[in-house]
């Protein structure tokens, strides 16, 4: 991997990484695209830990807060009914399912399911769940000629089977193309959940499974020595200056605006796809590496 090509890696995985439109299948396709090797589940894992970075920044007075009450809770009865006490298990809670799942499909993740007709489905699907969670959160927060204003969930009303669900959201997004902040954000409008509110839960349940999933890889790579690591530490500081960037913007984006410029962007790039390997001008494993 050249120095230019960790750059625009780094700069794709921090441009994508909290959209709705999934980071791992564009860095996929990125590499497909431009006919460079595919950089591998691996480097994505690692360079995903820069991005978790920004969103610890971002987030750092919400995270603190929510530790010291939880850590808190452990010895203090009285303090496990405090709403930051319970994020704090809610996390850990919605983050099993990931879990579990990451583990038990580590070798589709990094073969099978990254194929781009594979990616292309996920593309078109989960931006159609978009679309529909979208217009449904639209329709309550408006009203109608006929029909009342119907007030959204917050965080303070999450609980345990919610928590759950938004996990098992969460843990699709091992499928390129899925969108960790696209299947989680469209999982809580789904239920009922504001869009500030999905959209933050999802990226504080991401922290866990994304941090472990990366120290998984650096272990795993350190052993395997398939990682070029300069390019990759590159590239996941380029993320995270990125990231950082897009956290900001997307959070005020989201109070006022629609999910369908990603719905749309979603289907169309998906439909492209699809027509670029069906007419064979780009194979499914085009740009797959051979670890």
């Amino acid at each position: 991997m050249s120095w230019f090509e960790s750059f625009i890696l780094g700069l794709v995985q921090g441009l994508t990484e909290f959209l709705p439109i999934s980071s791992s299948a564009h860095l996929r396709l990125t590499a497909a695209f431009a006919g460079w090797e595919d950089p591998g589940a691996a480097f994505t894992a690692i360079t995903q830990i820069g991005t978790e970075t920004a969103v610890l920044i971002y987030f750092r007075k919400d995270i603190v807060r929510i530790v010291s009450a939880w850590s808190r809770s452990l010895t203090n009865k009285a303090l496990r009914s405090d709403h930051d006490a319970q994020m704090g298990w809610l996390v850990i809670v919605g983050s099993i399912p990931i879990g579990v799942l990451g583990v038990t499909f580590k070798d589709q993740i990094e073969g099978p399911f990254r194929d781009l007709r594979l990616i292309a489905t996920t593309l078109i699907v989960m931006g159609i769940v978009l679309g529909i969670a979208d217009r449904l959160a639209a329709r309550d927060e408006k009203g109608g000629k006929h029909r009342a204003i119907k007030e959204r969930k917050t965080l303070q009303e999450l609980g345990v089977k919610d928590g759950l669900i938004f996990g098992v959201c969460q843990a699709m997004a091992l499928i390129p193309g899925v969108s960790r902040s696209g299947a989680t954000i469209s999982g809580g409008l789904l239920m009922g959940y504001t869009r500030e509110a999905a959209a933050r839960y999802s990226f504080l349940l991401a922290i866990p499974a994304v941090l472990a999933s990366g120290v998984f890889e650096l272990k795993d790579a350190s052993e395997g020595g398939h990682v070029v690591w300069p390019q990759t530490v590159f590239a996941t500081i380029i993320a995270f200056v990125v990231g950082y960037a897009v956290i900001a913007w997307f959070m005020k984006f989201i109070t006022t605006k629609s999910f369908m410029p990603f719905v749309i962007y979603r289907v169309l790039l998906g439909i492209v796809l699809f027509a670029l390997v069906g007419t064979d001008t780009l194979s499914p494993h085009a740009g797959e590496s051979g670890d």
